[in-house]
């Protein structure tokens, strides 16, 4: 309880809330607007906060994932085009209540539904920390060896059309991690007699480019395109009738959200379409799904708010990210000189409960500025593309050189981005090469620590029930999308 007491009060700082407070405002306006995402804002803004408190700079990260993912909503209610994926779910009965001339009914029940979901799965959080922590004192180099290649074979869960591609993606990942000086015996790889790759490959250049830069050279093709917009008045809360109608939907969503964003997966997206599924299925008059029905709105936005939530579970616990964004907030993790895993939670636990207190924080935010500015987000989908994405190319640009004062992070930009393109055009995502990059060093490392303890005999490993475990899991996860593959293969 100290720990809790101690990491919400490094919120209460005043430089602290103006950070979440200003996470809040770029996430919502990063997820009302079509093309932009949390991801894509936290890649940008690296470069600018690694110079912040740890404290400060995480947690405004954390607060722009949360009001990121509320949003995307918006676009999805008033312009029937969601702001991020997971808001397609939102847009079913979202966008046809608008029509009715309820659009801040709308946003009202999906402002409130987020918030009740976001705050039910940072209370599960924190009742699950002791024993997390207790997990924690059974981990050594060994063992944190086997979670990081456990880790790694995740890599087929997440977010993308193919395992294959995932695990391409990844494994690329992990040999440009090998760039640069080995810090145990020193030698210098793939470096091509480059002097500025012997430092290795920087992460922020690189995120940039992948999730600023490839999304600009995606969106060059869609410069001129035009929506139908729709003014919103004003957001406006359910009564407490409507919300008592609805409450078991929230509830269901909120929890089914949470246990879905552990899993390391597209967790906000799946929930979503999982949360909309399961009122329709709840529900007492499921024909009235897809018109305008306010189950339908509230099911998918507890359940991927929720999902925002439990996704930073596995990624502060066990260093493996619960969907891209986090994959972003664990890279900054490392950036400041955090390992992510166990020993974060037994080592800085001021930390870990700050940055679900900034969640919390976020939730209550959002809240309010969706209640003051539900008309100005209606206005802000008016900015042309033509305008929106050459301020990300010079952000871009501006925030690849900053982080280090060289050119040569510049070019890692611009490749990168390139690269990114023809990735996404290709069906790969982003996030597994990220999850690469960051666990690959991981990998490494703890293999290198682990070697010297048992003397360079490998078989030793396995004394670890810990690591056997590990290995299992990795097995299995390694295996499953095959044999899903084969058993879909076999049934048609």
């Amino acid at each position: 309880m100290q720990d809790v007491i101690k990491g919400f009060g490094l919120i209460l700082e005043f430089q602290n809330i103006l950070l979440i407070f200003g996470g809040v405002l770029i996430g919502v306006l990063v997820g009302a607007l079509p093309g932009l995402s949390s991801p894509m804002a936290i890649a940008l803004l690296m470069p600018f906060t690694i110079s912040l408190d740890p404290v400060a700079s995480i947690s405004m990260m954390a607060a722009l994932y949360c009001a990121g993912t509320f949003g995307g909503s918006i676009t999805a209610i008033l312009i029937n085009a969601p702001g991020a994926p997971p808001a397609v779910a939102t847009a079913l009965d979202g966008y046809q209540m608008a029509k009715k001339g309820e659009p801040g009914r709308a946003l009202g029940l999906a402002a409130i539904s987020s918030v009740i979901g976001g705050i039910i799965a940072i209370f599960i959080f924190l009742m699950a920390t002791p024993l997390l922590a207790e997990i924690a004192l059974k981990f050594g180099p060994v063992e944190y060896f086997g979670l990081s290649v456990f880790a790694l074979s995740m890599l087929a869960a997440m977010s993308g059309k193919s395992s294959i591609r995932n695990l391409i993606a990844g494994t690329l990942g992990v040999l440009v991690s090998t760039i640069g000086v080995h810090l145990a015996t020193g030698v210098e790889r793939f470096d091509f007699g480059v002097q500025e790759l012997t430092e290795g490959i920087k992460f922020v250049p690189v995120l940039i480019g992948l999730f600023a830069m490839s999304e600009l050279l995606n969106q060059s093709r869609t410069l001129n395109d035009t929506v139908e917009r729709m003014n919103a008045k004003a957001l406006r809360l359910p009564t407490l009738a409507e919300l008592k109608a609805v409450k078991g939907t929230i509830l269901r969503s909120s929890g089914l959200g949470t246990f879905i964003g552990i899993l390391p997966a597209e967790g906000s997206t799946v929930a979503a379409m999982m949360g909309y599924n399961e009122a329709k299925r709840f529900s007492k008059t499921p024909e009235l799904f897809g018109t305008g029905c306010p189950e339908g709105i509230v099911g998918p936005e507890a359940a991927n708010n929720a999902a925002a939530g439990g996704a930073m579970v596995p990624t502060l616990a066990l260093g493996i990210p619960g969907s891209g964004t986090t994959a972003l907030i664990l890279a900054a993790l490392v950036m400041h000189g955090f390992r992510p895993g166990p020993y974060l939670i037994t080592e800085t636990p001021h930390l870990v409960h700050a940055i679900f207190g900034a969640m919390l924080f976020a939730n209550i935010g959002f809240l309010g500025i969706g209640l003051v500015g539900a008309r100005f987000f209606s206005y802000v989908t008016f900015i042309p593309k033509r305008f929106l994405w050459p301020s990300v190319f010079v952000f871009s640009l501006i925030g690849s050189y900053a982080y280090s004062s060289a050119f040569f992070d510049v070019w890692v930009m611009l490749i990168s981005g390139i690269i990114g393109y023809f990735a996404l055009r290709n069906g790969f995502s982003p996030a597994p090469f990220v999850m690469g990059l960051i666990l690959g060093k991981m990998v490494e490392e703890t293999f290198t620590q682990s070697m010297v303890i048992y003397d360079s005999n490998f078989m030793s490993f396995f004394e670890s029930g810990v690591f056997i475990l590990f290995m299992v899991l990795t097995v299995i996860s390694l295996s499953t999308p095959f044999w899903g593959a084969i058993r879909k293969k076999y049934k048609s």
